[in-house]
């Protein structure tokens, strides 16, 4: 399988059946996704979309996505996906904690995670969304890869390791809204067993950016963004020594191949 960084929590899942998993579409004004794949074939090329919460930078690509192409399926926790279906959008897929979607190729279940959820909140008053979640992709005959969604240090994250017994974790890092790289190296030490950890949920900096006028624009509007730039190597700092575990930061863009030994 391969793992391919868009944002600071937006990733392509992709199988070895070419199917493509996307995570908490946020194009515009989103630093870390390529200009160059702002276009129709890229949109059609997703397979199924999941939200882990309904926050404008989790959910505002929405629009192109479903306006590129309107029967895409977007799985979604139960009080999010009925937002959804009452604006309009079709194939939403309501699901909460525990629950699970399955295909051919994956096995997608819905697990907590600690963090608040809103719908809305840059066009008028905020909608409340449910709660926040997090996902396991069982891969058939590949990795097992927990996306922690946006959380605080939890202790369900043992849990989650011990039913689900993921090998890759995508997992929150950047301090401010989510856990800091110091929770998520606890997490890694103490609660999770996986073989790799993806630090996540952290923005670039100037020389970093996919887009670094996307990146002036977000931190004009929302000066708290600044908070959470360049955290991924605070974290692989933090487990230099730990050696169960492989610390993989991927740039903006970056797509990785992960790829199960014989």
């Amino acid at each position: 399988m391969r793992i391919q960084r868009l944002g600071h929590a937006m990733y392509v899942l992709k199988s070895n059946m070419e199917k493509n998993y996307l995570i908490d579409p946020f194009f515009d004004l989103n630093p870390g996704f390529p200009p160059q794949l702002n276009t129709s074939d890229f949109y059609q090329s997703i397979d199924c979309v999941f939200l882990t919460h309904g926050h404008f930078d989790h959910t505002s690509g929405l629009s192109k996505l479903v306006e590129s192409k309107p029967d895409i399926m977007i799985v979604a926790q139960y009080e999010l996906a009925l937002i959804l279906l009452q604006q309009g959008i079709k194939n939403v897929f309501p699901v909460n904690f525990g629950g699970s979607v399955s295909f051919e190729d994956v096995s997608v279940t819905m697990v907590q995670a600690k963090h608040t959820s809103s719908y809305g909140e840059t066009q008028g008053p905020p909608v409340y969304a449910g709660e926040s979640a997090g996902y396991v992709f069982d891969f058939k005959n590949d990795y097992t890869v927990y996306h922690s969604g946006d959380t605080a240090l939890m202790l369900d994250m043992k849990l989650i390791q011990d039913v689900y017994q993921p090998d890759i974790a995508i997992l929150s890092s950047s301090g401010h809204f989510t856990m800091g790289p110091k929770e998520a190296a606890y997490a890694v030490k103490h609660l999770l067993n996986v073989k790799y950890v993806i630090p996540s949920h952290t923005f670039p900096t100037m020389e970093t950016a996919a887009s670094p006028d996307s990146l002036t624009q977000l931190l004009q509007a929302f000066p708290v963004v600044d908070f959470m730039v360049d955290k991924d190597n605070e974290l692989k700092e933090l487990l230099k020594e730990y050696k169960k575990t492989d610390v993989i930061p991927l740039s903006y863009g970056e797509e990785r191949a992960f790829e199960q030994e014989n």
